[in-house]
């Protein structure tokens, strides 16, 4: 748990950072929030303001400084369109915590952050339980997206179509792997990250269909955990440096030349979030998180710029639509857009439509969709009728969170478009060529 003095270097950080911003609004103009709701606070800048008195305003009323912190999707957007170069998320992750660690977490945060989320191998023993009772309290909602709804009424679930969890995590299938490098010459770490590993673990054996064509030698380790967002995203920055120590002794020790991950999330917490918030850390610490995080790169940039893609043959006349939605820590924090329609490009049974603001966010958000999910419907809802217009039969992205949000959004339209990652559309063309 961070000091008292810790804090106060936090809060020394935040008041050079918001002095930057010159309260121009353009973070209007591209918050998918305000979008909706219209409510200045909701904005970057109306946080930002309040921000600057966030020493007075903690003593006043920390828990409604939180709750108007927490109004966030985290997307991005505002920073990566700041012409001021406001560093919005870094400003908000670190208030976060200073707000934290004054109120604390509530019982429900605490029990998932602190003491499953936090015990890896105690959360993985627990995720697999509830599987065998998910049919209990849940029903089918769209055999094409494999969603389902709640069986009964229920105030968490309400009306969600949601994906459910996979009878066999890709942790259960696949253990462990060290395999080394074949002609390319090349060997990767693979971070599965939670829900490719719980909910999309065939998008975790994809990436190592493919890594394995293009022989590349693959090192998973037993027992890799979180990669820290959603502790970070609340400001449990205790549960967020256990989990970075935990990853960090499972993946430091092993010989690799890149850390690659299919989940756009985790590929920006790693290489962003870690070195920003371990500054506390000893010396040795933070060059193995600086160096881990140079290391990371999301699947597709890997296959794009390292081993280069196969192009497919195809002499059909039938050719799937698909479209591409960019996932906001893909894009903004990242700034990768092309390779992973590159991956879709390589095969020729597809033909890539692209879909009107294809960068606006989806609404997830991790936990806002949790906390604000009427909102996280009407974000989401822009962003299926922009699918929609494309008259697609398939929507790519390259994060798990948006693919659980956009087959929420299709399931309950009754649509017909399946959901599907960059990376499994690459490898369906290297299985039939």
């Amino acid at each position: 748990m961070p000091s008292m003095k810790e804090l106060a270097l936090l809060m020394k950080e935040l008041e050079h950072q918001l002095n930057i911003c010159t309260r121009c609004g353009m973070c209007q103009a591209v918050c998918p929030l305000f979008e909706q709701t219209g409510i200045e606070a909701d904005v970057a800048r109306g946080k930002l303001a309040l921000l600057e008195g966030l020493a007075e305003e903690m003593f006043k009323d920390p828990k409604g400084v939180y709750e108007r912190l927490s109004r966030c999707l985290l997307c991005g957007s505002c920073e990566a369109n700041c012409p001021s170069g406001v560093e919005v998320l870094e400003i908000f992750i670190k208030a976060r915590a200073i707000l934290t660690h004054f109120i604390g977490l509530s019982p429900v945060k605490r029990a998932i952050l602190r003491i499953m989320l936090a015990h890896p191998y105690t959360f993985d023993n627990f995720m697999e339980l509830l599987p065998r009772i998910q049919k209990i309290f849940t029903k089918p909602a769209s055999k094409n997206l494999g969603t389902s709804c709640a069986r009964f009424v229920s105030p968490l679930i309400k009306d969600r179509h949601f994906k459910s969890l996979a009878p066999v995590p890709f942790h259960s299938k696949i253990p462990g792997l060290n395999s080394n490098p074949g002609k390319s010459g090349l060997k990767v770490a693979f971070f599965t990250g939670c829900l490719i590993d719980k909910i999309f673990p065939h998008v975790a054996e994809a990436v190592v269909g493919v890594l394995n064509y293009h022989e590349v030698g693959i090192f998973v380790p037993k027992g890799q955990a979180c990669c820290g967002a959603p502790a970070i995203s609340t400001g449990d920055t205790q549960t967020f440096d256990r989990l970075v120590q935990h990853n960090l002794d499972k993946f430091y020790t092993a010989e690799f030349d890149y850390l690659v991950t299919a989940c756009a999330t985790c590929a920006a917490i790693i290489k962003k979030v870690w070195p920003m918030m371990i500054k506390k850390q000893s010396s040795e610490i933070r060059s193995r998180v600086e160096r881990l995080a140079e290391k990371t790169m999301d699947i597709n940039q890997f296959l794009v710029s390292k081993t280069g893609l196969t192009m497919g043959s195809y002499y059909g006349n039938e050719k799937k639509v698909v479209t591409y939605h960019d996932p906001c820590h893909l894009l903004k924090t990242l700034g990768i857009s092309d390779e992973p329609r590159a991956l879709i490009k390589a095969n020729p049974r597809y033909t890539l439509k692209e879909m009107h603001e294809s960068d606006w966010c989806c609404g997830l958000g991790g936990s806002f969709n949790l906390q604000y999910y009427d909102i996280s419907v009407k974000i989401g809802k822009r962003k299926l009728e922009n699918i929609k217009k494309t008259g697609c039969s398939v929507v790519a992205t390259g994060c798990p969170a948006c693919m659980i949000q956009l087959s929420d959004m299709i399931s309950k339209s009754g649509e017909k478009i399946a959901v599907e990652h960059p990376v499994e559309i690459y490898l369906n063309i290297l299985n039939n060529r």
